[in-house]
Formats: C-alpha cells, structure tokens, sequence
C-alpha cells in the first residue's frame, strides 16, 4: 500500500505552544490567601480539559478554580476580573513551552512545513511573537482573524492552504480532543491529541504527553512511504 508522505505539522498554540504564566497566576492566588503551589496550578490547568464543554476561548481559570476548591463567589470574581484584566490582549498564556522551541526547530529540521491554527481573540500572533516563537512557524491562522473557529473543517482546510499541502499530507496537533482532533479529521487531516495529564483516556488518534514525541511521531511519519 502507498502512503501519502506527511509534509506539514500544525499545531494549536494557547496551552500547548504557549504555556500559562504559572508564576503569575500562583502569585496572584497567594496575594488572595489561597496559598497553592505552581506544581498544583500546573496539575489544575491540566485536568481542566477533558469535556465537550472545556474547549472554548476564556474558561481555563474557571474550571481552575473549580479544580482548586475555591468556591467563594466573591474570590471567583475577583480572580476572573484579574485574569481579564491581565496583559490585554495577549493574555495568561504568553510563554513559550520548555520543549516548543527545539520541537519546532526539529520538525522544520526535518523538512516540514510548520504552522499554527489557533482560536484566538486576533492575539495568538503577537503572543508567539513575544514568546520567541514566530520565526519558527511559517504560517499563523487566528479564528478571529479568519472568522472560522475550531472544530469548523473550514479553518483546517485555510492551514492545508497555508501549508501548501493535501489534507493527507498534514498532521495537527492539539490539546482538545472535540475542538482539535474531530475537527482536523472531518477536513481529512492526520490528528495528534496533545495530553500530558493523560486526561482524555483512550482515543481514535494518536496520543503524545510532550510536544518533542508529537513532532518525532511526524517526522516518522514523514519518512513513510511505502509499507
């Protein structure tokens, strides 16, 4: 059988290419008396993802919260108000992962073409512009620039464009099974569920913990051409 050869990875950014500040965040709840680790906000934010309903723009503080047992209304507000207030407009995740950078200088090393399809608020390239980031991607898709959001097939089919590739040729990679994964599968393309709390179980994709073994799963797979 004829494989088609893998020449693009595409990848979500907030939460994956672009970390939350954890620093910020745990400082910030510790000036609110709630005194909690950023190995314990790390742990919240990874185990806020795991439903239909987690996939939107603006809601990881909300199940954070949730996660943390901070059930005060008056503290729920005020941490939401701090968090929409927060470096407007780039927002909490405006940090490059510890692996993005050599992830993406591995996957253009290996001749793929590298891109980002993002739900964004118009945002997402100015923030992977402040995190050292942009130079490695050759093409940057914002939903809000674009008016296509995730999991539409549509904003899949303008990183194909992008790409300059066939749906058959291009892998995305995301950290939200509904929003990423279905929506790249309905435009035809290879999906990778990003899942380094391991939260989403066992699904019809591949599954990586880190962005370093997604893009080594693409570069295997660009080498494949006949088995």
């Amino acid at each position: 059988m004829v494989h088609p050869l893998l020449r693009a990875v595409v990848f979500d950014a907030g939460h994956m290419l672009l970390d939350m500040d954890y620093a910020r965040l745990t400082a910030f709840l510790a000036s609110r008396g709630h005194e909690l680790g950023a190995a314990r906000v790390i742990d919240a934010e990874q185990a806020a993802q795991a439903t239909r309903e987690r996939t939107g723009e603006g809601r990881y503080v909300q199940y954070l919260v949730e996660y943390l047992g901070i059930t005060d209304d008056a503290e729920r507000i005020a941490i939401a108000e701090w968090q929409r207030g927060f470096n407007v407009l780039i927002g909490l995740c405006h940090q490059a992962d510890g692996e993005t950078a050599q992830a993406l200088r591995n996957a253009r090393d290996a001749g793929l073409v590298v891109g980002v399809i993002s739900n964004s608020n118009g945002s997402v390239q100015r923030a992977l512009e402040i995190a050292g980031l942009a130079t490695h991607l050759q093409f940057v898709i914002d939903s809000s620039v674009v008016g296509i959001t995730k999991p539409d097939p549509r904003i899949f089919e303008l990183g194909v464009r992008a790409a300059g590739t066939a749906p058959e040729e291009t892998v995305y990679v995301g950290d939200s099974y509904f929003g990423d994964v279905v929506g790249a599968q309905q435009a035809g393309l290879g999906a990778v569920l990003f899942d380094p709390g391991r939260v989403w179980g066992e699904r019809d994709c591949a599954i990586t913990t880190g962005l370093l073994a997604a893009v080594e799963y693409a570069v295997k797979q660009h080498a494949v051409w006949r088995s």
